[in-house]
C-alpha cells in the first residue's frame, strides 16, 4: 500500500514554522535583563589602579585573556577576566577594602 506523505509533511511543517515564530515572538517580548550598575566617578578624575594584580583574585591582570577596568565611584579598579568584574560589583566593598590606606 503506497500512501501519499506529501500532506503529513507539509503540515508538520508548518506546525513547525508556527511554534519557532511563537517561541522567538515570546523571547523578543521577554525583558532584557539589566546590566549591573556601574558607578561613575562625580567629578575630576579617577584616581589610578595601584596593583599589579586582579583585585578580586590577585591574579596578574590579563592572565584570563584581555583584563577589564572602570571606574567605580572615582577608583579604577582592574580585573583579569570580566566574571571577576560582576563579583566585585555583587559586594564591592569587600574588595575595595585592599585598596584602602593601611593603618600603621
Amino acid at each position: 500500500m503506497k500512501t501519499n506523505r506529501f500532506p503529513l509533511l507539509a503540515t508538520l511543517a508548518l506546525g513547525l514554522s508556527v511554534a519557532l515564530s511563537s517561541a522567538s515572538a515570546f523571547a523578543a517580548d521577554a525583558p532584557a535583563k539589566p546590566a549591573p550598575e556601574k558607578k561613575a566617578a562625580d567629578k575630576g578624575p579617577a584616581k589610578p589602579y595601584p596593583l599589579d594584580v586582579c583585585l578580586v583574585t590577585d591574579n596578574d591582570l590579563g592572565s584570563m585573556g584581555d583584563e577589564t577596568s572602570f571606574v567605580y565611584e572615582g577608583q579604577t579598579v582592574k580585573f583579569c577576566c570580566k566574571p571577576c568584574e560582576r563579583k566585585f560589583l555583587k559586594n564591592p566593598a569587600k574588595y575595595l577594602e585592599k585598596l584602602a590606606p593601611k593603618a600603621k
